[in-house]
């Protein structure tokens, strides 16, 4: 019995939590995001309209197309890829959202034979 009550308990703590996502915020705008290369972190900023994300970061500029799956999921594919790996789209998705930021994961939008899938996550944080 005591562990039905337990168990009770448990189930209401953890469904009464739910994590913010208001994900219609966070569809276009200018973002800041920190990334680490060779051990070094560095800043980047992208803007995103309804149907592009154009990235800056470290003096190049870099665009890609956006398609939304739902309100908190989309895809980016580069238009203009200069190699094989650039090919490839990106799936991301938005996880919890704050007044000013949003925290993402993403991975390769389709999954590579013999590949393990590789999920990166981030914080993206609002400019301006």
């Amino acid at each position: 019995m005591k562990r039905i009550l337990f168990l009770t308990l448990l189930l209401l703590m953890f469904s009464c939590y739910e994590i913010e996502r208001d994900c219609k915020s966070f569809r276009t705008g200018k973002y800041e995001f920190k990334y680490t290369i060779d051990g070094v972190e560095k800043t980047g900023q992208f803007i995103r309209t309804d149907s592009l994300n154009i990235d800056y970061y470290e003096g190049l500029i870099d665009t890609s197309s956006v398609r939304w799956i739902n309100d908190c999921e989309f895809v980016l594919k580069k238009l203009n890829p200069k190699t094989n790996a650039e090919k490839d789209a990106i799936h991301m998705k938005i996880l919890s959202t704050t007044d000013s930021s949003y925290a993402f994961e993403y991975k390769l939008a389709v999954k590579k034979p013999n590949r393990p899938v590789n999920v990166e996550k981030g914080v993206a944080y609002i400019v301006e």
